[in-house]
């Protein structure tokens, strides 16, 4: 080793298997794959395709980023930190597909920072807030579920881009759901109040949990490149099912999808919270247009 300074160490190329939160060293999914859009298959379709999946890892990262100085301790605040930048990096992946398979030529930034709120296709388990870091467990523990049961299918998809931010994807997903559940259990099968805090988190997230598995005119016209989120619906069930177990904690009863007319993200319609996330999210980029990172 024998760095001078921590900045050395982190620019310095490595086979450990070790990975840096932020630095060099990784490998690029994309590397060799042909990203030219498959025969037969809709640019446009595609690209929206590549959209609700890009819009969903997007705006739960932003969401985890919220709670960079707020989690109980440290070590959860770098957790927390390393699984927003594992979403960050599939949404940069995916919405740069998106630009590419329609022919439109808009890079990540044009999607995350140009579009208006009714643009956006992402689920609105997503966007929503947390009261508190139960409320954040559960809602992690179902979107990571869900998003590793659809990645874990993606990886068959007949668009070789598709499949390749998939495999990775899968790497990083299964991380996310293990650390979520562990700590779905040791809130749910700790002290009253724990288990209460966590059972209030559950309840909340349940009333947005059934539009996960709607599939959208768009998924039902990719058959062979998109996955069908009806199919995933056991598996998450009974993953969810497993870890609530252990954590001796009970799925609440739900009366219906809140939503508007049957809408809900995939169809631009988004809660309040949508507004006021990408009024942040989008800030910098809009008072200063000209600016480049």
């Amino acid at each position: 080793m024998g760095f001078d300074t921590a900045y050395e160490a982190i620019s310095e190329e490595s086979d450990s298997g070790h990975r840096w939160a932020f630095g060099t060293g990784f490998t690029d999914p994309l590397a060799g794959v042909d990203t030219t859009v498959p025969a037969g298959v809709d640019g446009a379709d595609l690209a929206a395709y590549c959209l609700m999946l890009g819009d969903d890892a997007l705006i739960m990262s932003h969401r985890l980023q919220q709670w960079l100085a707020r989690a109980p301790e440290l070590e959860e605040e770098t957790a927390l930190a390393n699984v927003a930048l594992d979403l960050l990096g599939q949404a940069r992946l995916l919405l740069t597909r998106a630009g590419r398979a329609d022919g439109s030529g808009r890079t990540e930034d044009d999607y995350a920072f140009d579009r208006t709120e009714r643009e956006f296709r992402n689920v609105r388990m997503a966007e929503v807030t947390d009261v508190d870091f139960a409320g954040l467990i559960a809602r992690l523990l179902v979107f990571s579920t869900w998003r590793l049961a659809l990645l874990g299918r993606l990886r068959e998809s007949a668009d070789p881009v598709l499949a390749a931010v998939a495999a990775q994807g899968v790497n990083e997903l299964t991380y996310h759901r293990d650390y979520a559940a562990g700590w779905t259990i040791r809130l749910g099968d700790g002290t009253d109040y724990s288990r209460q805090r966590m059972q209030a988190g559950l309840a909340a997230v349940a009333p947005l949990v059934d539009e996960l598995f709607v599939p959208s005119v768009v998924e039902q016209r990719l058959a062979g490149v998109a996955v069908n989120p009806e199919d995933l619906r056991p598996e998450c069930d009974a993953v969810l099912a497993q870890v609530l177990a252990a954590a001796r904690l009970d799925w609440p009863q739900v009366y219906g999808l809140s939503g508007v007319s049957g809408k809900a993200g995939r169809d631009g319609v988004h809660t309040e919270a949508m507004g006021y996330l990408l009024a942040e999210l989008q800030s910098v980029a809009r008072a200063l247009p000209e600016a480049t990172w």
